[in-house]
Parts: C-alpha cells; sequence; structure tokens
C-alpha cells in the first residue's frame, strides 16, 4: 500500500472518524486515501472540507475536547499548515487530543528556499507535546504511532510533518497494531494526603478554588466542602464541572467573574486549590495555600503553594476520607453564601429584570434567554471578549451541558469553528455559538462550511459594532477608547445570502421568538442580536487602581467633546456595580 494509506489506517485504528482541513497539492495522497475508506457511515474517515485551516484546527480541538478522543485536522504545505497554528495552539493549552497534519515540500527540496517552504517540524514545536518529521517509509508506522499515543496520553496536539513525496511512496513496514489504552488515576503518597488532612483540621475556615481538573469529581467535593462548611467558587473552565447542583457556589474571581468567590477565597485562612492552573495570579489571595493537581509542573506556579498534593482531584479527596474532621462552625460559609445572594441578584441580575423594552438590547438580558431555552445537554461555544463574560455569568451548567471556549489561549474568532467541531462530533445535540461581531467577521468565510455541511448549530450574534471587551481595557488603562468601533453591519443579511437561517432583532421583546426559531431549524441558524455598545464587564472585586483609570478615561472623552457618551457609559453600566 501506499504510506498515506498505511497512515490513514492508522488514524482509523485510533478511532479517527473526521479530518478537517482544505486539500493541496503536497496533501493529495493523504486526502485520496481518506477517500479511499468510504467515509464514516462506511467505516472509514470523512474529509471535513473548511474555509480556513484556523478553524479545521479549532474544530479538532473542540472535538478533541467535548469527546476526550483522538481527533485530526491536516494542511498543505507552507502557509496551508501555518494556518493551523492558532487553533493548535489552543487545542494543546486545552489538553485536547489533537492530531495535526502538516504536510511538506518534496523532500530533495527541503533546505534550498523552495516554493512555499517552512520547516513545520521546528514552527509547531512551542504549541505541542510532540512534533516529528517523516523522512522515510520505514520510519512513519513509529512516528505516526508516537504522535497518537503522545495526544491521547499525554493530552495535547502531536505534529507529524509529511513530504508529499514520501506520503506517496510505498509502505515498506507492517501497520502497527494500536492498543487502545485508558489514562490510569494518580493517587497522591500517604505523606501529601495526611499533610493535607491537617492543614484542613488546622485552618478555622477554608475556601475551595476548582479548575477543570474536578472534572468527574464533583460528589467528592461537594462532600468535603459540606464536611468542612467551604464556599466553593471557581475558574471559567471548572465552571461546567462543579456549579451544577452545589449549595456552596460563590461563582467565579477574576476580570470575568461574577459573585463572592472573590470574597470567599480571600476571607478564609485556608484557600484549597483543585484541579486549577488559574493564571491571574492577581486575584489569588496571600493566605496559607494547599494545590492539588496531577500535573507537578503547575504546583505553586501561580501562588504560594504551603501544601503542594500530586494527584487527581477525585483520587485524593477519597484518600482524605475519615482522616478530615467536620467544621461545626458555618457562619463563615453562611456569610459568604448571603454575600454571594446579594452579588448575583443586585449586581449580575440587574440587567436581566425590567429590561424587555429597552434598546439597544442588553446583552445581558439577551445571554439570559438564551439560557432559559437551551436543552440540558446543550453545547456552547463562546467567543473570547465580552462573549466570555455574558456566557459565564449567565449560561448555566447542568452536569450534561458543556461551555468551551478560548479560556486559556484566548483567541479571537474561536466560537463559530468550535460549534462546527462539536456539531461534526456530537450531530444530535443542540450546538450554540456566542459570536461577537468582531469574532464572527474575522472567520467569516466558515460560515459556508455550515452550509455545506447542513449542520443544524445556531449563532447567537452579540452585535455590538465594537470591541467590547478592548474598550473595557483601554478605559481601565486610563486611556479614551480608540480603534475598536466598526460600521452597524447586517449579519443577518449577509447569513442568508450564505443560506443561512437568518434574523435581525433591535427589539428586545422579539428575542424570544427569534431564538426558538433558530434553536428549531433543521440547519444553520443565525439571530444577530443588536446589543448596547456600552454594556461593559464588572468585575465582582474593583481595585482602586481600576476605578482610577475608568474615571481618567471618562475625564479625558469629556474634555475631548464627549460627554455625552461619558453619560450614557455610565448610565449602561451603573446597574452593574457591585454594592458591599
Amino acid at each position: 500500500m501506499k504510506l498515506a494509506d498505511q497512515i490513514v489506517q492508522q488514524l482509523q485504528q485510533a478511532g479517527v472518524r473526521r479530518i478537517y482541513g482544505i486539500v493541496g497539492d503536497s496533501l493529495n495522497p493523504i486526502v485520496d486515501a481518506v477517500r479511499r475508506t468510504g467515509g464514516a457511515s462506511n467505516g472509514g474517515i470523512d474529509w471535513i472540507h473548511v474555509r480556513h485551516e484556523e478553524v479545521a484546527a479549532f474544530a479538532a480541538g473542540a472535538d478533541a475536547q467535548l469527546t476526550g478522543e483522538l481527533a485530526v485536522c491536516a494542511g498543505s504545505c507552507g502557509p496551508g499548515n501555518l494556518h493551523l497554528i492558532n487553533g493548535l495552539y489552543d487545542a494543546n493549552r486545552s489538553g485536547a487530543p489533537v492530531l495535526a497534519i502538516a504536510s511538506h515540500i518534496p523532500s530533495a527540496q527541503i533546505g534550498q528556499g523552495y516554493f512555499q517552504e517552512t520547516h513545520p517540524d521546528r514552527i509547531f514545536t512551542e504549541c505541542s507535546v510532540y512534533s516529528e518529521l517523516i523522512s522515510t517509509p520505514a520510519q512513519s508506522p513509529r512516528v505516526v504511532q508516537a504522535a497518537i499515543q503522545h495526544a491521547i496520553g499525554i493530552g495535547g496536539v502531536a505534529v507529524i510533518t509529511l513530504p508529499g513525496d514520501i506520503a506517496d511512496e510505498e509502505a515498506t513496514k507492517p501497520t502497527p497494531m494500536h492498543v487502545p489504552f485508558r489514562r490510569g488515576v494518580l493517587t497522591p503518597c500517604e505523606e501529601s494526603v495526611q499533610e493535607l488532612a491537617d492543614a484542613i483540621n488546622t485552618a478555622k475556615t477554608v475556601a475551595i478554588f476548582a479548575g477543570a481538573g474536578v472534572a468527574g469529581a464533583h460528589d467528592e467535593v461537594l462532600a468535603l466542602a459540606e464536611l468542612i462548611g467551604a464556599p466553593v467558587g471557581h475558574s471559567l473552565r471548572g465552571k461546567d464541572f462543579i456549579q451544577f447542583d452545589n449549595p456552596h457556589d460563590v461563582g467565579m474571581t477574576g476580570l470575568l467573574g461574577y459573585g463572592a468567590a472573590a470574597d470567599g477565597i480571600e476571607g478564609a485562612e485556608l484557600l484549597l486549590l483543585l484541579g486549577t492552573d488559574f493564571p491571574y495570579d492577581q486575584f489569588l489571595p496571600e493566605v496559607k495555600t494547599a494545590q492539588v493537581d496531577r500535573r507537578p509542573e503547575v504546583l505553586g506556579r501561580r501562588t504560594h503553594v504551603d501544601v503542594p498534593v500530586h494527584g487527581d482531584v477525585g483520587a485524593t479527596l477519597r484518600a482524605l476520607a475519615g482522616r478530615v474532621r467536620p467544621k461545626t462552625d458555618r457562619k463563615f460559609l453562611e456569610k459568604t453564601l448571603k454575600k454571594h445572594d446579594k452579588l448575583m441578584t443586585k449586581a449580575v441580575g440587574a440587567y436581566t429584570r425590567k429590561v424587555e423594552t429597552i434598546t439597544p438590547i442588553h446583552p445581558e438580558y439577551a445571554a439570559s434567554v438564551l439560557d432559559e431555552l437551551l436543552a440540558d445537554d446543550a453545547i456552547v461555544t463562546a467567543d473570547t471578549g465580552m462573549c466570555n463574560v455574558w456566557s459565564a455569568r449567565y449560561i448555566n451548567p447542568t452536569g450534561d451541558r458543556r461551555l468551551i471556549g478560548s479560556f486559556l489561549h484566548g483567541s479571537m474568532a474561536n466560537a463559530l469553528p468550535q460549534a462546527i467541531g462539536a456539531q461534526f462530533a456530537y450531530p444530535g445535540r443542540q450546538v450554540v455559538s456566542m459570536s461577537g461581531d468582531g469574532g464572527l467577521s474575522m472567520l467569516l468565510g466558515d460560515m459556508i462550511t455550515a452550509v455545506s455541511y447542513r449542520l443544524p448549530l445556531t449563532v447567537a450574534l452579540f452585535n455590538n459594532s465594537t470591541l467590547g471587551m478592548v474598550k473595557l481595557e483601554m478605559l481601565v488603562d486610563k486611556l479614551p477608547d480608540f480603534g475598536v468601533d466598526v460600521p452597524s453591519t447586517d449579519y443577518a443579511a449577509i447569513a442568508a445570502a450564505m443560506g443561512w437561517h437568518a434574523v435581525r432583532v433591535e427589539d428586545p421583546r422579539h428575542l424570544r421568538d427569534a431564538y426558538a426559531a433558530a434553536l428549531a431549524h433543521p440547519g444553520p441558524s443565525l439571530v444577530d442580536i443588536v446589543t448596547d455598545p456600552r454594556a461593559l464587564s464588572i468585575p465582582p472585586k474593583i481595585t482602586s487602581g481600576q476605578v482610577f483609570g475608568f474615571a481618567t478615561a471618562m475625564s479625558k472623552i469629556v474634555l475631548n467633546g464627549g460627554a455625552g457618551e461619558a453619560v450614557a457609559m455610565a448610565r449602561s453600566n451603573l446597574r452593574n456595580i457591585p454594592r458591599r
């Protein structure tokens, strides 16, 4: 068989059902080998033709994050595979098992400044757990197998660089049999478990901050929280896995945060970080801290950790059973929960009440109504920026519902590509992309991909004609906003021209019906929601520096003749300022 056929056969054995990409000359042997498999409906592999390779990588990353299975993307030599890099960075930082095929120029031309020459085996090193060049057919089977094992076993991106002429040669070695394996459970050592138990028993008050590493350990975390009277805050990636059915929930901290998580973790004698590598160290208090994570390299990376525990969260908490004494004093927990309820009612909930007739539409209201109509097992993807804020605060997890985004890499334009990958992975589930107009316009061409495959995904477009998060960052940095606004654009008209079911909503009274019709449509649908461009994200804990920066920027706006703009912005955000 051809080497390309052997590589595709190895991917089939590893359970791959789709490859996202764009065809190109150096990639043709692989694409033709995929064609000969007969497609997923015949037990083979489907080639998913996207319009931009960045979309291919984002879609594969979403597919892998949601299924936990290996997903594959591919790009032709030079510019083709270079376009993969942003999505691969995102997938690698998210721990998604993705294999990328980066086809290469003819092997005899490597190093000669040939047409479209790059060096993918070097370029992708930083955004992968494995990156290797296949230079002979005899080498290929072991490299491909190593790439599969790295991607699945470690959790991240593996890249194989494959010259087109090598792919078209005859295979010379037998195809190795792929043996599926399951990642083991990492149990901490006895000394670490006892040290953690002692720290919890000694502290008068304990707060828990949970990340995505608590996946599968919801009940264990809640049992510990109940035993010791601990409030439970979480990161955005941890929201899916710990917020649902959680009477101890106090929300998120950080710039996107809400609720009393900031107060809760700062008011405790002991902070317990569970499965989180929360990067914003300015929001982590200087208190005694214990951290549990299966990745030893992240222990103590963000803040000083007094009790580092190397292990899976679930296994660690099960090992604590019988060692932790109950705490009868519930005052700290009750105080934090009371403050959380107040903040959720007066700050986060402020924009969702009595706004059914206010225009432009409050984005908070648009997110809240969407949450009410979502299926319990819906998959929601959120663009980076203000859509991250609205999804974090208003899209509620159910245990079966998923919320993903570019939460670690922070790329624009991720939501639609991730929704495409999610819908291919789960054709029977409701998939909704919460897109900003800035993000959607960046990779607008792949709306055609959704039409090509009749994907029943829905885009809820928060169209404020501005880069809202960047505007806020400028204001906090004492700068008047500049270069962030764009002309008002009717994306519903653009979507309709591409073959989407599309409606533009300017009156909030029409929003619920527009959502319902879009979610019921059997193909791609878009709700273009004209939202208030002055709505800003107010974090739950506001520093004096942020207040000073915002006030300084407002003063500059007024001095430059923008008094009306300053007043309008103040009115748009007044109800969202946390009251202590």
